[in-house]
């Protein structure tokens, strides 16, 4: 029999229609409450969290990220940001800098490094914030768009040298008579390794996407020939994808210079 954590974990889906009224300020302390319980690199909570009701707002980012009206229309949208410009003040305001000057050293900024400790952090709030909400009736989308077009959203959402965005969540109830089928996943044979990472044979792969393959049609927008070449056209092979990666390498070069 599974716990209630794992109850909640196979019922949740990816949520793109709410009900038409806002999130309880009860609800939303809890999910961001249990964001905030996230484990974090040191204690130090490398993150922050934007939380955007705003009508226009919404449009905006239901525009740049990716065109998807669905963001407009969700109650809440939370982004979740990495942020070492709070840490980088502190230590100002600490005289860390003065402090190395007088010993002949030089104040290390954050760099790569410090980028990916704080995504870390990001995400797994987020991830937290989604568990919380499920615990309350809300559903949620995960919008990994937020990524791209990084100067746009530098500039909404009036982001500093070392805060970044790297995830969102789309915020609501569910509708009533939601029936959405949770969607499957792969089988853990070929996700969970002991001790050693095992590359998979062709035999091991073509099983592996059997079921998804299973569902392929050849007629299809991108004239793909199977499964695999149609998953590369829709997510690999698109100009969002290369818009992402443009606006990655951007915020990687804002964050480091």
């Amino acid at each position: 029999m599974k716990n209630e954590v794992m109850k909640l974990l196979n019922q949740r889906v990816s949520l793109r229609r709410y009900q038409d009224r806002p999130i309880s300020r009860a609800d939303m302390d809890t999910i961001l409450e249990g964001a905030m319980r996230a484990p974090t690199a040191g204690n130090m909570m490398l993150y922050s969290i934007i939380k955007v009701e705003d009508p226009q707002t919404k449009l905006a980012l239901s525009k740049s990220c990716d065109h998807q009206p669905f963001i407009a229309k969700a109650p809440t949208v939370l982004i979740f940001c990495v942020d070492y410009q709070r840490w980088h003040d502190y230590y100002m305001l600490s005289g860390v800098k003065e402090e190395l000057d007088h010993r002949q050293e030089t104040y290390q900024a954050p760099q790569e490094g410090e980028f990916m400790l704080a995504a870390m952090d990001a995400l797994i709030a987020s991830a937290y914030a989604n568990i919380a909400a499920e615990s309350v009736g809300v559903g949620s989308c995960y919008i990994g768009d937020i990524i791209e077009h990084c100067e746009i959203h530098q500039e909404l959402l009036n982001l500093p040298k070392w805060v970044k965005p790297v995830s969102m969540l789309t915020l609501g109830y569910y509708p009533e008579r939601h029936k959405q089928p949770t969607s499957s996943r792969f089988a853990k044979e070929f996700i969970v390794f002991d001790e050693k990472y095992e590359r998979l044979t062709h035999d091991q792969l073509e099983t592996m996407f059997k079921e998804r393959a299973s569902k392929f049609s050849v007629n299809n927008k991108f004239q793909a020939k199977n499964f695999g070449q149609f998953n590369y056209f829709r997510k690999s092979g698109t100009e969002f994808a290369k818009e992402m990666t443009r606006s990655m390498k951007a915020m990687l070069e804002d964050w480091s210079n």
